[in-house]
């Protein structure tokens, strides 16, 4: 199923250079940069009295810096941010937090899983490759060279954040903060993230809805050994369903990637779609038993190379978690450890 979206007609805002585009009254689109495949990640700022909130922030770069700075002198008239919210940990969402409650008499908003996870993160950065990270990708089919290049750049994800701030305000799922006098409500979702936060406005009919609902792609829904045998696809299935039943069709929705656009029911229908599809094509695949790395012809389009291995894989071991929990698969370990996956 194609969703059948409309964009508004809004001036997209350049990439990195401060400015911003009016989407709604008080409400202000930036872009920030990112490097990868992915041009930028979509910012908020939203009038908020005397000053400003902001919604996520960008990744630690020298070219985000630089463009916030710029932001301040322009966008935001050098009018203070009094609150700052993060709608998940990835850090092209909180890499410029810290710096922000630095720079601003600014509060971090974030729910409490999120936050804590965040700070678990980020204390890996300088450390060794745990042990335990080790053996959870050599079961699922990684060998010695891909192992290698994990241990080389584990401990990177904290190098693309600011130190966070020590305390935080807590956000809630259906929790309502007054922002420039209108209220917005927090919406919680699962799957991508641990306790990903979305904000929607009734009066104004809009849904600032991070990395949940996205119009062109498919958030990554991935398994890491930090949790190995969690099942977040049926998380992410989940709130994707309540999402459609708590909020209505008519909301401008406001993603961290890609243009705002209307049709928010017709794009859960086909991100629900999408991934039924690749469970059935994942469980036809385990016909005959495969290991993780087995199975990237039943889930991607495009050939997986060494950079994009540790999400392939993620996502293919939350395809077959679904799987599993659906009673519809088991996985067993072989002698050496590997563990095989098949259809039931």
């Amino acid at each position: 199923m194609t969703a059948q979206l409309a964009y508004p007609p809004i001036d997209i805002p350049a990439i990195g250079d401060g400015t911003a585009t009016r989407v709604a009254e008080g409400v202000f689109w930036l872009r920030m940069p990112m490097d990868g495949r992915i041009e930028a990640i979509n910012l908020w700022a939203l009038a908020d009295g005397d000053g400003w909130t902001i919604v996520d922030t960008g990744l630690r770069t020298t070219e985000t810096t630089a463009a916030w700075r710029q932001a301040f002198a322009s966008t935001l008239g050098h009018r203070p941010v009094r609150r700052i919210i993060v709608t998940h940990l990835h850090p092209d969402h909180s890499g410029m937090a810290g710096w922000l409650a630095q720079k601003q008499p600014a509060q971090l908003w974030m729910t409490r899983l999120e936050y804590m996870t965040l700070r678990v993160l980020a204390a890996y950065t300088g450390q060794e490759a745990p042990e335990e990270a080790i053996r959870f990708y050599r079961t699922a089919g990684w060998d010695e060279e891909a192992l290698d290049h994990y241990r080389a750049r584990f401990g990177d994800f904290g190098k693309l954040l600011y130190p966070l701030p020590d305390s935080f305000r807590a956000l809630e799922h259906g929790q309502t903060l007054m922002i420039g006098g209108r209220a917005w409500t927090v919406v919680v979702g699962r799957g991508h993230s641990p306790e990903h936060a979305m904000l929607h406005c009734p009066e104004a009919k809009l849904l600032i809805s991070g990395d949940q609902v996205l119009p062109e792609i498919s958030s990554n829904i991935s398994v890491f050994p930090l949790e190995p045998e969690a099942d977040p696809l049926a998380g992410w299935l989940e709130s994707l369903n309540s999402i459609q039943r708590v909020l209505p069709d008519d909301v401008l929705v406001l993603p961290a990637h890609g243009k705002p656009f209307h049709g928010l029911h017709a794009r859960i229908d086909a991100l629900l779609e999408g991934h039924e599809t690749g469970l059935e094509r994942l469980h036809a695949l385990l016909e005959t038993p495969k290991r993780a790395i087995d199975v990237f012809p039943a889930l991607f389009k495009r050939e997986i190379n060494r950079k994009l291995l540790s999400l392939a894989t993620g996502e293919s071991l939350a395809h077959l978690a679904c799987l599993r929990s659906r009673g519809r698969a088991v996985d067993e370990a072989d002698e050496a450890g590997i563990r095989w996956w098949r259809a039931l």
